[in-house]
């Protein structure tokens, strides 16, 4: 019985534990290029756009994991238009035909989820969605490309360095316009301290939380199973119990 427990909880943990950490912290941003202000039915265009990992630096991987395109969705009808990868890092071109309707748009994103664009209605033009990921990590930009660059780079001109470097760099914004900067006091240092290299991908503490909830739960419930089917001692084993009356 107690192997039994043991395998139990060694699948439980691998199942919960790995994948919790590596869904919440492995993550890219697609970037669009000059998007057309009007796409009208059956005109062919050429869009360009970047995949970048945590919105700031190229993908780390193999080139053979990073299959991207466009694809846009209308109901039950999918059109994906595969990228042309482009001389510079994380940055690809792909030419698209839309019919008439009102499609979903997503920048396919090789290993990673789908990125959602926004709502493009032909004829007509893109209603871009917010972007789902915050837009500034705090630290450094390291500068990966040379005079063609993702939209908004440098994020943060004053703490841009060479390509090579480890440090984190703030995501772009979809905005053309860079925010003000606050007037406020700038924060203590712990608050914007940038991420270890080593750390980037590691999921939020609530993803081991869960995994660990999971593990534990079963270990309870096998652990009263074992309880209840513990054998009763024979009669001859147990201690006599003499009951004395008062007369």
């Amino acid at each position: 019985m107690t192997r039994r427990i043991l395998a139990a909880l060694a699948v439980v943990a691998a199942v919960f534990l790995p994948a919790v950490p590596a869904n919440a912290g492995a993550w890219a941003v697609t970037e669009l290029d000059t998007f057309p202000r009007e796409i009208t039915p059956g005109t062919t265009y050429t869009i360009g756009y970047w995949v970048l990992q945590h919105g700031t630096h190229p993908f780390e991987g193999p080139a053979s994991d990073m299959e991207t395109g466009l694809r846009l969705t209308d109901g039950a009808k999918v059109l994906d238009f595969p990228g042309t990868r482009l001389a510079e890092p994380a940055h690809y071109a792909a030419t698209i035909q839309v019919p008439e309707g009102t499609w979903k748009l997503e920048g396919v994103q090789g290993i990673f989820e789908p990125y959602n664009l926004g709502l493009l209605t032909v004829p007509g033009g893109l209603a871009v969605a917010p972007p789902p990921f915050p837009t500034s990590t705090g630290g450094t930009a390291t500068d990966y490309w040379g005079p063609v660059k993702p939209p908004g780079f440098p994020w943060d001109a004053e703490h841009v360095v060479k390509a090579g470097t480890t440090a984190m760099a703030p995501a772009p914004s979809r905005s053309a316009d860079p925010a003000p900067a606050p007037a406020t006091a700038p924060a203590p240092a712990a608050a914007t301290a940038p991420v270890p290299a080593d750390r980037a991908d590691e999921g939020p503490p609530w993803g081991w939380a869960l995994g660990g909830a999971a593990v534990g739960a079963v270990a309870v419930f096998l652990a009263g199973r074992l309880r209840r089917r513990e054998p009763v001692p024979p009669a001859g084993d147990q201690e006599d119990t003499f009951v004395v009356s008062r007369s």
